[in-house]
């Protein structure tokens, strides 16, 4: 990684990926480790409740924007964001207090290549930042499918200057081999790592012959409708065992439109982070307790062909 600061502007990294694909357990990882060394990390939510923040508090600073992509309706809140560091910075007189680095974790609904080209285009930013690189980080469990459907999995894709694959001991050789294959096909100057829980893993060499199955053409327009995120609030008296039971129910009979949920739970053994990827419920943690607790019980389900008010519904009747 590049430590040159000599043309005294800050270095930026843009971590993107679909969702769910383990950006924010990566990016946990590499501030453990100190990767980046001190760091400002700008965290994008769609949903208007975070949750990554709360994983990541252990860098420098951090900034949360929720409510929006930073590549589109959110991108005036990214660029005013980053202005402020920009601002806070040029008021340091020290240099070795100066901050040097600043990470993007953008949403999973976001194109990291309309948010480089929007900060490379800002007459003020293109002064002070400069992009060092776009990392993507690839689900192996689900990308093979995803990448069948989804247009903005693929641009994704493209955008990187290097790959992370996250789930890779989820899958066999022969599904890496052909996820590995399509990748290269999508975006053949891309290198190609791998990661678990955010520790780097090795990656078998990949056969030059490697055949990537075919993709389907894919229309911008899709007519199964938006990707959203719903909030629902959780009483904290809540039945957890029939929760439980209704929400291995929705997964199995709608994740594959229910794409993403995750939250903070207050429940008798503490703080829990639910997360699901699909139909794939991800091993629960229980977290700390924190000043600000005000967003715990709520829960985001990020999908489409759903109705707000039907989840709640489904989950009154089931639960009670």
């Amino acid at each position: 990684m590049t430590t040159d600061f000599v043309d005294g502007r800050m270095r930026l990294t843009v971590l993107g990926g679909y969702l769910g694909s383990g950006k924010t357990t990566w990016l946990r990882h590499q501030l453990h480790v100190g990767r980046f060394g001190p760091v400002h990390v700008i965290v994008n939510e769609a949903a208007e409740t975070g949750v990554d923040d709360v994983l990541l508090a252990s860098a420098s600073g951090l900034t949360l924007l929720a409510g929006g992509c930073s590549c589109c309706t959110g991108r005036q809140d990214l660029i005013d964001a980053l202005r402020t560091l920009c601002d806070q910075r040029s008021r340091v007189a020290s240099d070795g207090q100066r901050l040097h680095r600043i990470v993007l974790e953008t949403s999973g609904l976001a194109d990291p290549a309309a948010i480089v080209a929007a900060i490379q285009g800002d007459p003020v930013l293109v002064n002070h930042i400069v992009i060092e690189q776009t990392l993507v980080v690839v689900d192996a469990l689900h990308s093979l499918a995803q990448l069948q459907t989804e247009p903005l999995g693929r641009r994704q894709i493209g955008a990187a200057d290097r790959l992370i694959l996250s789930k890779c001991d989820a899958v066999d050789l022969a599904v890496l081999t052909q996820l590995r294959a399509i990748l290269r096909t999508l975006n053949p100057d891309a290198l190609q790592s791998a990661a678990e829980l955010g520790a780097e893993q090795p990656l078998p060499d990949l056969p030059d012959n490697a055949q990537a199955p075919p993709l389907p053409p894919l229309s911008e327009d899709d007519t199964r409708g938006p990707i959203f995120p719903t909030r629902l609030k959780i009483d904290a008296n809540i039945d957890w065992s029939a929760f439980a039971l209704w929400l291995s129910a929705l997964l199995h009979a709608r994740g594959n439109d229910l794409v993403r949920v995750k939250g903070v739970l207050p429940t008798p053994a503490g703080r829990l982070l639910l997360q699901t990827v699909r139909k794939v419920v991800q091993s629960p943690e229980i977290l700390p307790a924190q000043d600000n607790q005000s967003e715990d019980g709520t829960i985001v389900f990020i999908g489409r062909g759903f109705r707000p008010e039907d989840l709640q519904k489904s989950l009154r009747r089931f639960v009670g």
